[in-house]
Parts: C-alpha cells; structure tokens; sequence
C-alpha cells in the first residue's frame, strides 16, 4: 500500500510563454486594474477597499454560477471576467495599502496546488478522485498542525457559505473523519428521528395557525432548534447520496416558480380563491409539467 506521506521532492512545471496569449491578454488587464485606481482613474475604483469589494465578490460569483448553469457560454465567458476583475481589484487595493500584492497571491497559491498536488508535481500516485481527495485533506490537516491552527477534522469551511453547500462540506468532512452512519438508511432514519422530534415541539398552536403563530419565546426556540435540525439532516442525507443539496434545492424552487406562475395564467392572476379550488389548480399544473 502506498504511503499517505507526501513526496520529499516536487518538481514544478515550466511557466507558460512570454508570448502566450494568454500573457498578453493578462497584461493587458492589469494594466487596465492600475490605470482604474490611479489617482486620475475612476472614483469609483478608487474608493473601493477590501471591505467594500466583499458583496461585490459575492455578487459576481453568483452570477458566474447563474451563468454556469445557463449552459450559455458567453454569459459564463462575461461573468468569469468580471470575478477575475473583482480579484485583481482586491489584489491592486491591497498593494497600494501596503498589506501584500497579486505577485504573493500568485506565488502563495503557486505554492499550494504543487504542494497538494504530489500525484502530479512528485512521484505520489493516486489511481482516482477519492485518493485524491484523501491525500489533499492530509496535506490540510499537516499543514494547519504545522501552522499551530485549527486541527479539528472540519477545520477550513468558511461559515459565510450558503447554509446548505457547508452543510455537504461538514457532512463530507465529518464522513471522511470516520464519523459516518453504516449506509443511506442510517442518514434516513436520521431524518426521520428529527421530523419526529420537531412535531413534539409543535404546539397544537402552531399546527392550527395561519401562519406566524403567537408563541412565547421557549416553544420558538424548541421550533427554531428542531426544524434546523430537520433541515441539516435533509441537507445530510443528499450529501450521502452524492447529490448537492444546495442544487436539489435551486431546483426545486426553479419547479416551483414555473409551477406556480403557470397556475397564476390558468387562474387569471387570480389566487384569492377557495383553498381546495387552488389545490386542484395547481394538481393540473403539476401534472402537466413532470
């Protein structure tokens, strides 16, 4: 069996051409990034910080995902420029802050991807993806130990992730650290056991409210605690079934939108109806579009 240890001696490879079109297209941007945050360049650009540029990074990653699941490449081509943009920006902002600069970017990521890449800078092998993965969270753990930071087996899943891609992540981690229920059937039951657990924090209150029920502040924190759970572990169980729970849920909300904007046209835009005449509506429409 071959060792987990990484190799003793990585070879990195040649940098592209000078004359790589690529080069020279990157040059160019980055000329454009420094021209924008002259003293004569955009105001915008200018006032921008490292902290400002945060929901703008987030924005424009998620429009980058939009476009990526569009299928349509030249929204993707548009969207990954103006992520890249965003990053270079942050980089420009925190050379002239005098904090570090895209030339220590570089070279720390340089650094990483042939360090966690023994299989391909060394002479490490790995015969699929799960030896792959494996040996990259090995090399984490060694290289936060080192560090003298977090060792904890889910150390590194940043918390401002949407809800449920880190809790696929946790659950990813928490599997490959042993700690994992037997097959499927164990996450389901786990489901189930907190579907029954919420329902005993119900009130009969709740069940029988339109909505927003007047609680005290006990039986909501009982509801808040519960229903969470229910959510994580529905979030687990399709982690342990390979599935991506933020995706299943994008598109079951995507489902739900054309379903319900269908029964809006079948109903004239008119939804202040019987309630069982909206559920036979939206029977026929969800019939019509398996």
């Amino acid at each position: 069996m071959e060792s987990d240890s990484p190799p003793t001696e990585l070879r990195p490879p040649e940098p592209v051409e000078v004359d790589d079109p690529r080069v020279t297209s990157f040059r160019l941007l980055l000329g454009i990034v420094d021209r924008l945050r002259e003293p004569d360049g955009c105001p915008w650009d200018r006032e921008q910080t490292l902290e400002s540029m945060v929901p703008h990074l987030i924005e424009e990653a998620h429009e980058l995902v939009e476009a990526i699941e569009g299928g349509q490449d030249v929204a993707i081509l548009g969207e990954a420029g103006d992520l890249l943009l965003n990053v270079l920006l942050i980089a420009r902002i925190a050379e002239q802050d005098g904090r570090f600069d895209l030339t220590r970017i570089c070279e720390a990521i340089n650094a990483k991807l042939i360090r966690r890449h023994p299989h391909v800078f060394g002479d490490a092998q790995a015969k699929d993806t799960t030896q792959v993965l494996d040996r990259w969270e090995q090399i984490k753990k060694a290289e936060r130990a080192e560090a003298d930071e977090d060792s904890s087996a889910l150390a590194g899943i940043p918390r401002g992730m949407p809800a449920l891609l880190r809790a696929k992540r946790v659950s990813g981690k928490a599997v490959t650290a042993g700690f994992r229920w037997r097959d499927v059937e164990g996450s389901l039951d786990k489901l189930r056991e907190e579907v029954a657990e919420l329902e005993a924090a119900l009130p009969a209150a709740a069940l029988t409210s339109l909505g927003s029920p007047d609680l005290d502040e006990e039986a909501w924190n009982a509801i808040d605690h519960e229903l969470g759970d229910v959510l994580m572990a529905a979030a687990f169980l399709s982690a342990y079934l390979g599935r991506d729970p933020e995706a299943l849920v994008k598109r079951a909300l995507l489902r739900f939108e054309s379903r319900f904007r269908t029964m809006e046209e079948d109903l004239d835009g008119d939804l202040h109806r019987d309630l069982d005449e909206l559920v036979m509506a939206w029977t026929r429409v969800k019939q019509r579009t398996q």
